[in-house]
């Protein structure tokens, strides 16, 4: 396996902004394992692992399709794509309902960069296979 990519600049922008939405997801992860093991008797222990753990199997998604970006692989802007389309999703309702525009408006500014890069012409030519930038 290649350690460097020939895939173009906005592939590789992609790439490291889902990889920081991977360490931030982790991040959550982790935090959700230390509360269940924090003391706190107002919730069920075992329900905040197994929420810990279906977060960290979607953590280990996002973290795939970041190396995929960042390692030039075709196959990774799909599910890329469909990542931030519901990462869009969920930042649409902390501004909304949640009333958390704090979390929401970087998380869709984060979003919309992305799906721009994952849109570029130079990008969707690389996933066509049709050569360099």
């Amino acid at each position: 396996m290649r350690l460097t990519s020939t895939a173009p600049r906005t592939v590789l922008g992609a790439g490291a902004l889902i990889g920081l939405q991977a360490l931030v997801a982790l991040g959550f992860t982790v935090f959700l394992v230390f509360q269940a093991f924090g003391g706190d008797t107002s919730f069920n222990t075992g329900t905040v692992l197994g929420e810990a753990a279906y977060f960290a199997v979607l953590t280990a998604g996002v973290a795939a399709c970041s190396a995929g970006l960042l390692l030039g692989k075709t196959w990774s802007r799909s599910p890329s794509i469909v990542l931030q389309v519901l990462l869009a999703g969920a930042a649409w309702y902390a501004l909304g309902p949640s009333g958390r525009p704090d979390i929401g408006i970087p998380v869709g500014l984060g979003c919309l960069v992305t799906l721009v890069l994952l849109f570029h012409p130079a990008t969707t030519a690389w996933a066509e296979g049709l050569g360099d930038e």
